[in-house]
């Protein structure tokens, strides 16, 4: 089994199924899973091929028009031959997702996907949870830190991070949990701080930000999807935080970005309130093993 946390230097190819590989994060994971040689069979909606990452390597496609409603039969068969489960699909439609109840159909139809996996001999299951799993804030956010998700979102992630333990701890096979924070980078929605803040200053416009004292802990989703695809090569088990363990402003980290096109003037704090259900801080500690491969590219 291609699955041990002692030595990497002679990385084993894995046959991957990967869900949401047209995502914004699913694209990076996809990109790096296929640079270290691994066999990348993607689970998409027919047409969404076309939102993949340019000049990503396709091995395989297994198409659904609703991955959260397939059965475990389904999945076990879709499953045959895979080594390895990257489950990066979730309903993420920008202001509704939080508290929409089409995460409960997400919790139910990935426990589906966990199900044939394991009917299909898989050896390793990698589900992606969420920073907001945890009960905020905090600066110091392990592994071991407290859950209290406050978004339909975050207690569906929670619910199924739970079920999934129970069930490999039970029935077999390796079980990783990914825990993203603040990602930024190629795809990102454009309402978003990062791609706001960059359109702002390449127009020549005001950017309206609030005071920026919040604290998080932001990382590239290319180093993000990086992290994600090294649990392939590692095998590393139970929650990851998939954060740079890193604590910046929201304040300098919009200024670090303006200085890039020397306009800090364009930035206007204090100009936008905070929303109230938005954490005052949320720093991860990263726990995320580093595979061999990812070592020798440096």
């Amino acid at each position: 089994m291609p699955y041990q946390t002692q030595a990497f230097a002679d990385l084993t190819m894995s046959v991957v199924l990967l869900t949401g590989g047209s995502g914004f994060v699913g694209r990076q994971i996809h990109k790096h899973l296929a640079a270290r040689g691994h066999e990348v069979r993607l689970a998409l909606r027919p047409g969404a091929q076309a939102r993949l990452a340019a000049g990503a390597v396709v091995d395989a496609i297994v198409e659904t028009d609703d991955l959260f409603a397939e059965t475990p039969d389904w999945w076990a068969e879709a499953c045959s031959g895979v080594d390895a489960v990257i489950h990066a699909a979730w309903y993420v439609e920008p202001g509704r997702y939080l508290d929409s109840p089409e995460n409960a159909r997400c919790v139910a139809g990935s426990f589906a996907l966990a199900q044939g996996a394991r009917e299909a001999g898989v050896g390793h299951f990698i589900g992606i949870g969420t920073c907001f799993e945890y009960r905020l804030p905090s600066r110091h956010l392990d592994v071991d830190a407290p859950l209290g998700p406050a978004t339909l979102y975050a207690a569906s992630k929670v619910a199924l991070y739970h079920m999934l333990a129970a069930w490999h701890a039970k029935q077999g096979g390796v079980f990783s949990w990914c825990r993203i924070f603040y990602l930024f980078g190629e795809g990102e929605h454009p309402n978003r701080l990062v791609p706001y803040l960059r359109g702002c200053l390449e127009a020549g416009e005001t950017a309206r930000l609030s005071a920026g004292t919040q604290l998080r802990d932001f990382l590239d989703v290319a180093e993000a999807g990086a992290m994600i695809a090294d649990v392939i090569d590692t095998g590393q088990p139970g929650a990851i935080n998939v954060c740079s363990g890193e604590e910046i402003t929201i304040r300098a980290f919009a200024e670090r970005i303006a200085d890039g096109y020397g306009r800090r003037d364009l930035l206007e704090f204090g100009a936008a309130q905070v929303h109230p259900s938005d954490p005052s801080s949320v720093v991860g500690i990263c726990n995320a093993i580093r595979s061999g491969h990812a070592r020798r590219q440096g």
